[in-house]
């Protein structure tokens, strides 16, 4: 006959069973440790990727620089006549003499490879930053020819003076040839799918 255990100075001392309290709240803190970790490290991940998105997105507005220089350059180096007409083939710099805009709603991506004519496109050497830059020049009138006979050709207001340099009377007003406006469009395209639209608008 089996006896109860007793202690070892004759007592006998109750049974108290394993319960395992500690044991379980250990793995409840330690499961909740991992999830919080694990969190924490795609939360680092997302934040890394974003940064990384927006510097590749910053670094394709700053190469956009490069095509409105060149497409400055251009009008700056042709002459009035020059520019009358469009330019879509030939070696040099393309130009569209006329004005181009997106329909309501369009967006200027989708403006950009469905209407604007290819061959008026001007591509440049990828950078050393991996961005491609491509631009396109429009003079902002409805149809080609000399600005003064086309119509609605976007030009600045003629500048009149009511007085030449001196303040005697009889002075001759001073009347100031208006200048055509015309809008340089650069697209970037660069690493990690990033796409940058930049425009400038000048008056020569």
């Amino acid at each position: 006959m089996l006896s109860k255990p007793t202690s070892r100075s004759g007592r006998r001392s109750p049974f108290r069973p394993q319960r395992g309290v500690v044991l379980l709240m250990a793995l409840i803190v330690l499961v909740v440790m991992t999830l919080a970790g694990l969190a924490l490290m795609r939360s680092v991940s997302t934040s890394n990727i974003i940064a990384g998105n927006m510097a590749f997105q910053q670094s394709a507005t700053h190469s956009a620089d490069a095509g409105a220089e060149t497409g400055v350059a251009f009008l700056e180096g042709s002459t009035a006549a020059a520019l009358y007409t469009s330019i879509t083939s030939g070696s040099g710099v393309r130009y569209l003499a006329y004005r181009q805009d997106p329909a309501a709603g369009q967006t200027w991506d989708n403006f950009w490879t469905s209407s604007i004519p290819a061959s008026a496109i001007n591509t440049l050497p990828a950078d050393a930053a991996g961005n491609t830059v491509a631009y396109v020049i429009h003079r902002l009138c409805n149809n080609e020819g000399e600005p003064s006979t086309v119509a609605a050709c976007s030009t600045s207001p003629v500048d009149t003076g009511s007085s030449g340099n001196s303040q005697g009377a009889g002075v001759v007003a001073l009347l100031a040839p208006p200048q055509t406006y015309y809008r340089i469009t650069t697209r970037v395209s660069g690493p990690r799918n990033s796409l940058s639209y930049v425009q400038v608008v000048i008056s020569m």
